[in-house]
């Protein structure tokens, strides 16, 4: 099946509120909102699958030696954006929206926000006009720039110092 919503696109699963689509024009997976949210909704809840003491690629840290897969697994399909429209509240297991979203938005959240250090740092090309381009993790970025983003708990907890 196809994606109309956005071009050279199939749907690869549905679950409810949201579709993971593959595009076959740069090999990307993503995630795309099926229903509307406000900013400040509860977009779900999750819950930890593995648990890991180093991160890599498909986690995002909880504390210094835990780094968690989500579950619901079709969370990992949310990819990086300097200007996110969801936050990862791993405090109380909830995915809420940064601001309003609109049926075949792609959700978005801001690695740093999860990370003190990338398993993976990579030049971003999300195309913000705030785009911080080396995401390396929060650690790595300036103070005055993190406090424009939404943080878990752990991470404003490690970074109380430079923030």
């Amino acid at each position: 099946m196809f994606s109309a919503a956005v071009p050279d696109s199939e749907i690869i699963s549905r679950h409810g509120f949201a579709e993971v689509l593959h595009n076959r024009a740069t090999n990307q997976k993503s995630l795309h909102a099926l229903i509307p949210f406000k900013k400040g909704d509860l977009i779900c809840r999750f819950k930890a699958g593995e648990i890991y003491k180093t991160p890599n690629y498909l986690t995002i840290q909880r504390d210094i030696n835990e780094h968690i897969t989500l579950v619901p697994v079709f969370l990992q399909y949310t990819n990086h954006s300097c200007s996110p429209n969801l936050f990862f509240d791993t405090s109380n297991m909830e995915v809420i929206a940064l601001k309003d979203i609109e049926p075949n938005d792609e959700f978005t959240f801001f690695y740093p926000s999860t990370e003190l250090d990338m398993a993976q740092p990579f030049i971003c090309f999300c195309g913000s006009k705030d785009c911080l381009q080396n995401i390396h993790g929060a650690r790595h970025i300036a103070g005055e720039i993190l406090n424009r983003y939404r943080l878990t708990d752990f991470i404003r907890q490690q970074l109380q110092h430079k923030l």
